[in-house]
């Protein structure tokens, strides 16, 4: 039975349920990208289907637009993949449980991909639309871009005509984004043997954290569960001799850690201390806190004997690595007020008999600012015989001065809401400054319907916005006649 059956508008509901129901999670996405191109094939449409699953759909321009140049519509098929503690999902062959409340929809128990396949559903509803007035269309769908916009990096653009971008990754109605950080990612090794030992052991649990977009949310100034359970860790180091046996956090590298957990081992007779440590740390993170993540807890559950752990040396050394890694916004934009500059989110955590994992996403708008926090963290890396690599970079989106396409954005919305429309940049990453580099004189912009707490459990799309943004689409797309 479909959930948004009744939800308008009805054909962009329709393929988002479509969507929906395919899982599609970064680097799971070859199921998805079929059915766009069987889609393409079904309505006799041109389609381009590479090697990475990006997907080019053409629609020839309706009747008195055969003149006006092409438009790229752009958007992303994978979406993230967070679930909560009780969720059963497979995301490798489950498809999203959806759900209505009011004016949202929601995914039950996982994040929902509105981000940004309510991109791809908008598109496939122009597309799928026979009364509809607009120029000739490129619908360029790109993949992985949660993991390092790797499909738009792999993508041979030289076969597009269009010259303006409309691509729909914001998540905020009212707003054109028109210009973005440029970031990379950023994965360190260390490795580490476990010894044998004889203690006993307690798991450590940081939870109840907001987490959110390492970009869009960083601002909010929300605690990384996996930066905190390090500062739980060094508080117990300071007094006691606690090794470590394993600890995990995060599974995203752009999403802020909501949830964090260590299993320690230590002398049966300094448990109590432990025990009382971490509540000491609880009553304090709650305090400082209160605002930002109200619901942190610190838990601590004994367990039974420890037959192997880390040395104490390579206990410190992971605290260490915690308590200097570069965390949030280290730099705010002196010439756009109130826009972050650069951060840094360390966004998968892992230790284990192989030694320690982490990845983090850095951001910058400023080039020069983004290679200094990566050189921090090498630094960091090297200086606890580690090794750091990084992976997925890509460009910052500079502000174009003059734009045609962006002037028509303006102007219809200020023709369809009555009232100006704003216009800013953002600190999260887009794939326009990756298509503006490839597409000499490319003309782009980024809009979108209001969706909360992406890439989060709580993640939510409203309805009436979904409906206005569409009708807003159909309006540009209707005036770029020229």
């Amino acid at each position: 039975m479909r959930v948004l059956d009744q939800l308008e508008p009805r054909k962009v509901f329709f393929f988002f349920e479509e969507l929906c129901a395919i899982p599609h999670g970064s680097g799971n996405t070859k199921a998805i990208s079929d059915y766009c191109v069987k889609f393409a094939k079904d309505r006799g449409l041109e389609v381009h289907q590479d090697r990475l699953n990006n997907v080019v759909i053409v629609k020839p321009a309706t009747p008195g637009y055969e003149a006006s140049p092409t438009v790229i519509v752009q958007g992303h098929l994978d979406m993230v993949t967070e679930k909560t503690p009780e969720s059963s999902i497979d995301f490798l062959k489950d498809g999203l449980e959806l759900a209505i409340d009011g004016d949202f929809v929601y995914a039950k128990g996982t994040t929902l991909g509105g981000d940004d396949g309510i991109a791809v559903a908008m598109a496939l509803a122009v597309l799928d639309s026979d009364d509809l007035e607009h120029p000739r269309l490129e619908c360029l769908f790109t993949v992985d871009e949660e993991t390092g916009m790797d499909g738009a990096v792999g993508f041979d653009a030289s076969g597009l005509q269009g010259k303006r971008l409309l691509n729909i990754d914001s998540e905020e109605e009212g707003i054109l984004t028109v210009s973005c950080a440029g970031g990379a990612h950023a994965d360190v090794r260390i490795e580490m043997t476990p010894n044998e030992c004889a203690l006993s052991s307690a798991e450590i649990a940081v939870t109840g954290l907001k987490g959110g977009h390492s970009g869009a949310e960083i601002d909010k100034g929300r605690a990384n569960a996996t930066i905190t359970l390090g500062r739980v860790l060094q508080a117990l180091l300071d007094e006691l001799e606690v090794r470590l046996v394993c600890a995990e956090g995060g599974l995203k590298d752009n999403a802020i850690p909501n949830a964090a957990k260590a299993v320690i081992a230590l002398d049966e007779e300094k448990m109590a201390r432990a025990q009382e440590i971490c509540a000491e740390m609880d009553a304090t993170l709650k305090k400082e806190y209160a605002a930002s993540d109200p619901g942190v807890t610190v838990t601590f559950t004994p367990g039974t004997i420890a037959d192997h752990a880390l040395r104490l040396a390579d206990t410190r050394r992971v605290c260490t690595f915690l308590g200097l890694y570069p965390n949030g916004i280290e730099s705010m934009s002196m010439d756009i007020p109130g826009l972050v500059q650069t951060s840094c989110n360390l966004g998968i955590f892992k230790v284990d008999e192989a030694g320690l994992k982490g990845s983090g996403s850095v951001r910058s708008s400023v080039a020069s600012r983004k290679q200094m926090l990566l050189r921090r963290i090498r630094l960091l890396a090297e200086g606890l015989e580690g090794t750091m690599r990084v992976s997925g970079e890509y460009p910052a989106w500079e502000y174009k001065r003059e734009s045609h396409l962006r002037d028509v954005m303006c102007r219809v919305y200020e023709m369809q809401y009555g009232e100006p429309m704003k216009v800013e940049a953002i600190h999260a990453g887009l794939e326009c400054g990756l298509f503006c580099g490839k597409i000499p004189g490319l003309d782009a912009v980024s809009f979108g319907p209001n969706l909360y707490d992406i890439h989060t459990t709580k993640e939510r799309m409203s309805v009436s916005s979904v409906w206005r943004v569409y009708e807003y689409l159909c309006a540009v797309l209707r005036e770029l006649k020229d």
